[in-house]
């Protein structure tokens, strides 16, 4: 009964003195871009403009820890305003019905020095689906200008764009089943 008694002393000791640190992104040096294929013979790349990601960890070396994304369809930026407002149309995102996409992950596996399998689950056009991307974790250095403690992050990724139900009407040979994705992102406490 003692020795459970400082056991459970040690453990409740030990989360006392645990915090989390949350960081969030620089949205100035941060970026959400998307590519896919047009006709089979050409990448169109675009980005999420209007997006924030938060990392919640306890761990200095982040491998606990666990990121939130929530972007504004609406933001959707391919440099064509006439293909960002096709895009926005129920063709593909409907924008209107579903203002907002959103990730949450579930875990983090170490796949090698600094790079991760980052697991969870996306939200596009009304439909969740568990998704992994590769998260390369590139440190964490004070930045000169705010004297913060920065980290750095790149995501990258492919998901299907039929698995969330965007765009069927348009078939892969227009416009490619598989998207690829690319987040980098600086992050302060």
């Amino acid at each position: 009964m003692k020795k459970t008694a400082i056991i459970l002393s040690l453990f409740f000791l030990a989360t006392a003195f645990t915090t989390v640190s949350i960081w969030k992104n620089d949205k100035a040096h941060s970026q959400l871009a998307f590519t896919v294929t047009h006709l089979g013979v050409s990448d169109v790349s675009g980005t999420f403009n209007d997006f924030d990601v938060t990392v919640q960890s306890a761990k200095p070396d982040f491998s606990d820890a666990v990121f939130t994304l929530t972007a504004k369809v609406a933001s959707i930026d391919t440099r064509v305003q006439m293909r960002n407002d096709h895009l926005k149309s129920a063709d593909f995102f409907d924008a209107e019905k579903y203002p907002e996409l959103s990730f949450k992950s579930t875990s983090l596996t170490k796949a090698g020095k600094n790079t991760y399998k980052l697991t969870g689950d996306l939200s596009i056009h009304g439909v969740t689906k568990q998704v992994t991307m590769n998260l390369v974790y590139r440190g964490v250095v004070e930045n000169p200008m705010s004297k913060k403690q920065t980290a750095g992050f790149q995501l990258t990724g492919t998901i299907k764009r039929s698995d969330f139900g965007v765009g069927p009407k348009f078939p892969a040979p227009m416009v490619s089943d598989e998207v690829r994705i690319k987040a980098d992102g600086e992050f302060a406490q």
